[in-house]
């Protein structure tokens, strides 16, 4: 038997090196199986990004801001009296975290208060992140909120 040197130390460890490289490429191939993207056109998002970055701004730079609360009924955003169905677009996109098969976008009217419901019936339990998006007297307004609805 041949004695152990360095050199026979040095291709142990490198070879030991290039099997875990291969196992881990081998088994954990496409990182968590679970992991979806939050949107399928990201790029063309992404351009836009700078407009949404200016609507968050003027939301955040508001007096009075659009309310959120939610009961059994579901999840209400009730806007400040001077807006109304004449002067303001609303939109808003409701992003279930972990499945986008349940994901809701949708323009919605705002109802003689000033605001509109997202029904419960729609919802499942879990975490959202409803994106809220209106234009009122041509001016875009952007606000984020994570739901945790129950």
């Amino acid at each position: 038997m041949k004695n152990f040197s360095w050199g026979h130390g040095v291709v142990i460890a490198l070879l030991a090196f290039i099997v875990f490289i291969l196992s881990m490429m081998f088994l954990f191939p496409n990182g968590q199986k679970n992991s979806e993207m939050v949107t399928d056109n990201y790029y063309e998002e992404e351009l836009k990004y700078q407009d949404v970055i200016d609507a968050k701004k003027k939301a955040d730079d508001l007096q009075e801001k659009p309310a959120y609360s939610q009961d059994t009924k579901g999840i209400t955003i009730t806007f400040p009296k001077e807006y109304n169905n004449s002067n303001t677009t609303v939109k808003f996109v409701l992003n279930r975290t972990d499945d986008q098969n349940l994901d809701i976008k949708k323009s919605v009217q705002l109802d003689a208060g000033q605001s509109f419901t997202i029904p419960a019936q729609v919802l499942k339990v879990g975490n959202y992140t409803l994106r809220l998006s209106w234009t009122k007297d041509k001016t875009d307004y952007r606000m984020d909120y994570d739901v945790i609805w129950k």
